[in-house]
């Protein structure tokens, strides 16, 4: 496979201290690896929350399902972010999906962001999954003073778009939210989402998927994709022949498999980390008490949250390479971050931390459509960091298409063939010039 990271991006090194592990009971899921010739009416490259939301909507309906991973369930950006259930898909603003795409398809699209949240809500409650919920939609905070007017029409912004109200919190009230911190001026409550545990929603998923009859291989890479009486799927130990094929590898996937997607998806590194649990005086201490899930206005935003144990959990942007000397260096980025963030938690230990590609587009939306150049194949990625809820939707929606349904809110912003990165297969390239100018807007 053609990636633009470094080897160490896509081996087990940077989730070796991932918490996320440590929560569930016992191993994980992985199932056996292709072995021989198989054929099936549907197949599903990627097993995170798109595979798996497309397999469990096309197994809803009958259909006979392949689903192929090339590690196991929650070893990619499935079981690595930040549990944030939000709407927030697209990296532009309203009024710039409005003035390029029509009033009529943004409503649309903010239907659908709507939509995604009310899903993954569905999977939890349909299935009865446990996975440490909590929050009460999120809190928007300034990393800087001044901004209370921007603050507001963010604010404005959502309810325009809900039609659900907004909670504004000047800088002398956030103690009592308890969200004390030197670090952050002001805020906003807004209703729609909640925080999760990530790897008990991908492997709760993954469960559901395998009860409906989903044939699920771990460790079975694709290696080519040929078409022939349909696509005929080549893996290192064996053949999937299927006459119709869904991609949903997002971060992690190639620029030869399928070509279309060559220099057309640019994946980012986020990175988090948590804390030891910490005491009731502790928390007393610094003042932050609030379960709101946390996003800063930081254009290379911050993303935090108290966790159920008494952890703070904190993610952000910024990092281009994946090297043991990044890997280091963006730790301690991370860890002065937290300091600055929360003085009184200086010495509070960082047990874990770790890495996972997010997926951009050119466009700056998410992409859920026909992929060019192959018949009846349909792809999704591109969920700008927001993927815990566009994911599991964008996996419904190729799955709908590839059923001939159309019964969710679909725009066609999202079917849009992904448009080419100026520099191709150096996209890559471009990050280091945009994390420094965004650094210093973020810095102003």
């Amino acid at each position: 496979m053609k990636r633009i990271y470094e080897p160490l991006a896509y081996g087990e090194r940077p989730i070796r201290d991932r918490y996320w592990d440590s929560t569930i009971a016992g191993p994980g899921i992985e199932y056996p690896a292709l072995e021989g010739e198989t054929s099936c009416e549907f197949a599903i490259i990627g097993g995170g929350y798109t595979g798996l939301s497309a397999a469990l909507t096309l197994a809803d309906n009958g259909a006979d399902v392949v689903l192929l991973d090339a590690k196991y369930p929650g070893w990619g950006a499935s079981g690595r972010n930040g549990g944030l259930v939000s709407v927030g898909s697209a990296k532009v603003d309203d009024e710039h999906v409005i003035r390029k795409y029509g009033e009529t398809d943004a409503r649309v699209f903010f239907d659908a962001e709507r939509a995604s949240v009310d899903l993954v809500e569905d999977y939890l409650v349909r299935f009865a999954l446990d996975v440490d919920r909590h929050s009460r939609g999120y809190t928007y905070v300034a990393h800087r003073p001044g901004m209370e007017d921007a603050l507001r029409a963010y604010g404005e912004e959502y309810s325009s778009r809900y039609g659900l109200p907004y909670e504004f919190v000047p800088g002398e009230e956030m103690a009592g939210h308890g969200l004390k911190s030197p670090d952050f001026h002001a805020a906003v409550h807004l209703p729609i989402g909640f925080a999760l545990n990530p790897m008990k929603f991908v492997l709760g998923l993954t469960r559901q998927a395998e009860k409906a009859g989903v044939r699920m291989f771990s460790n079975t890479a694709v290696s080519e994709i040929s078409q022939g009486g349909g696509h005929v799927l080549k893996t290192p130990r064996g053949v999937v022949r299927a006459k119709k094929l869904l991609i949903a590898t997002n971060g992690y996937s190639s620029d030869d498999l399928p070509r279309a997607f060559a220099g057309r998806y640019l994946p980012v590194q986020s990175n988090i980390l948590v804390t030891r649990p910490m005491s009731d005086d502790e928390i007393g201490k610094q003042g932050w008490w609030s379960r709101q899930m946390v996003c800063d206005t930081r254009t290379l935003l911050h993303y935090f949250r108290l966790l159920p144990d008494n952890r703070m959990l904190l993610g952000l942007r910024g990092s281009v390479r994946v090297t043991e000397a990044n890997i280091a260096a963006t730790e301690a980025k991370a860890r002065a971050d937290f300091e600055r963030m929360f003085p009184e938690w200086r010495h509070v230990e960082t047990e874990h931390f770790w890495s996972g590609l997010i997926c951009m587009t050119r466009n700056l939306v998410p992409f859920a459509g026909p992929v060019p150049g192959l018949e009846n194949a349909w792809a999704a990625l591109g969920y700008h960091g927001g993927g815990v809820t566009m994911a599991p939707y964008a996996g419904a929606l190729i799955a709908d298409m590839a059923l001939g349904f159309s019964r969710r809110p679909h725009p066609d912003l999202m079917k849009r063939p992904l448009r080419r990165f100026e520099l191709g297969p150096w996209r890559r390239a471009s990050l280091p010039l945009a994390f420094s100018w965004y650094n210093l807007k973020d810095n102003l």
